[in-house]
C-alpha cells in the first residue's frame, strides 16, 4: 500500500520506542567503534550494495543464497536501463550508477556522512532515493507481472492441497513450510524463476525439502499448541507485494486465519493509514530475511507477534548459530 501522508511509528511497537525499538538484528558497530572510520561489517554491506549495481550476470548459487534485500537489488542498471516507462532510461540508469557509487564511496570516508553511520535500511533509503529522484518508480514491475502470473497458475492446487488436510495441526505446519518455501522463490533471480517457469510444483516439493527440524529458532510447537486454543482479532502481516513469497506463501496462511475469524491486514509501509487500521491488531507477522531476521527479529510489540524466515544468508546464519537455509519461526505472546 503506497501512501503520501507523513510516515508515523507503528503504534504497537513496545514504548517507549527510542529506547525499546531499532530496525537491525546483527549489530553494526559498538559504542567502542571509531566514529569517523566504518567498521568491517559496514565495508562488507557497502561492498554487497556496490556489487548490486554493475550490468552483469551472477552466477545461480550466489543469487540462490543471498538475503532477499540483495537478490532484489541485484543488477539494478540493467533493470534500470530496460524501464519503458521513463524516458532515456539508458542514460538516468548510467547517472544512477554513478551517484549511488558516489554515495557508497562517501560512507566508505566518512560513515557519518548521508545520515549514517550504515546499515541495511540506510543503504536501501539511499538507493530508493536516488532511483525516485530520476524518475524510476518500480523497476521491478516487469518480473512482479510475470512471477504473479506464474504463481497465480499454482495457487488453487496450493490451497486445495490444504484443504484436504483434515488434522488441523498437519495443515498449519503445511501452511508455514509454505510460507518457508515462498520465501525461497525471491523475486530478483533469474536463474530461480526460471526453475519455477519450467516447473511450478517445484513449489509444492520445496515446502517438503527445508532442512530438519528443530530450526535455528523454532518456536513452532508453541504456535500450534496456541492455535487449536486461541484466536485472534485482527492480524498485521508485513510480506512482499508480489510473486510465490505472497501468493502461494502468505495467501493461502492468511486465509486460513480468515477462516478462523481473524481480519487480516496486508500492508507494506507504516503509514498513517497503517497506524490507524493497526491500532487495535492483536497479531503482527513479519515475514521474509529482509523484515522477519534482518531488523525486526528482537522487536518487541504489545500484541502477539511472529517473526517468520529463512536464512539465505552465512553472515546471518553464523549469527544465529544455525545452518545456511536453515529457518526461523519466532513466536512471542503478550500476556494480558
Amino acid at each position: 500500500m503506497e501512501s503520501d501522508s507523513e510516515m508515523v511509528a507503528f503504534p504497537l511497537l513496545t514504548t517507549p520506542i527510542e529506547s525499546n525499538y531499532r530496525a537491525c538484528t546483527i549489530p553494526y558497530r559498538f559504542p567502542s567503534d571509531n566514529p569517523r572510520k566504518p567498521t568491517p561489517t559496514e565495508i562488507a554491506w557497502i561492498d554487497l550494495f556496490r556489487n548490486s549495481i554493475p550490468s552483469f550476470n551472477y552466477p545461480f548459487f550466489f543469487f540462490l543464497f543471498l538475503f532477499p534485500l540483495f537478490l532484489k537489488m541485484g543488477n539494478l542498471r540493467k533493470r534500470a536501463e530496460s524501464e519503458t516507462t521513463v524516458a532515456d532510461a539508458p542514460t538516468k540508469a548510467e547517472k544512477f550508477a554513478q551517484r549511488y557509487s558516489e554515495i557508497l564511496d562517501d560512507l566508505k570516508k566518512d560513515p557519518e556522512s548521508h545520515g549514517g553511520p550504515p546499515d541495511g535500511i540506510l543503504l536501501c533509503r539511499l538507493r530508493e532515493q536516488v532511483l525516485r529522484e530520476l524518475g524510476f518508480r518500480d523497476i521491478f514491475k516487469k518480473v512482479k507481472d510475470e512471477e504473479n502470473a506464474k504463481a497465480v497458475s499454482i495457487f488453487l492446487d496450493v490451497v486445495r492441497l490444504n484443504d484436504n488436510i483434515e488434522d488441523g495441526g498437519k495443515r498449519l505446519e503445511n501452511l508455514v513450510r509454505g510460507i518457508f518455501a515462498g520465501n525461497i522463490f525471491d523475486l530478483g533471480s533469474a536463474q530461480l524463476a526460471e526453475v519455477f517457469s519450467r516447473d511450478g510444483m517445484s513449489f509444492l516439493a520445496s515446502c517438503q525439502n527445508l532442512v530438519p527440524r528443530p530450526w535455528v529458532i523454532d518456536d513452532f510447537d508453541t504456535f500450534k499448541a496456541k492455535w487449536s486454543k486461541k484466536s485472534w482479532k485482527k492480524a498485521v502481516i508485513f510480506v512482499d507485494n508480489s510473486g510465490a513469497d505472497v501468493i502461494l506463501g502468505i495467501l493461502p496462511f492468511a486465509r486460513e486465519l480468515l477462516q478462523r475469524g481473524t481480519q487480516v491486514i496486508d500492508l507494506t509501509r507504516v503509514s498513517q493509514e497503517l497506524a490507524y487500521l493497526a491500532s487495535d491488531a492483536d497479531l503482527v507477522i513479519l515475514e521474509g530475511m529482509g523484515r522477519g531476521i534482518e531488523t525486526n527479529l528482537y522487536a518487541q510489540f504489545k500484541c502477539d507477534s511472529l517473526k517468520i524466515g529463512m536464512v539465505k544468508h552465512p553472515e546471518v546464519a553464523q549469527f544465529l548459530g544455525g545452518r545456511l537455509y536453515d529457518c526461523v519461526f519466532k513466536y512471542n505472546e503478550v500476556l494480558v
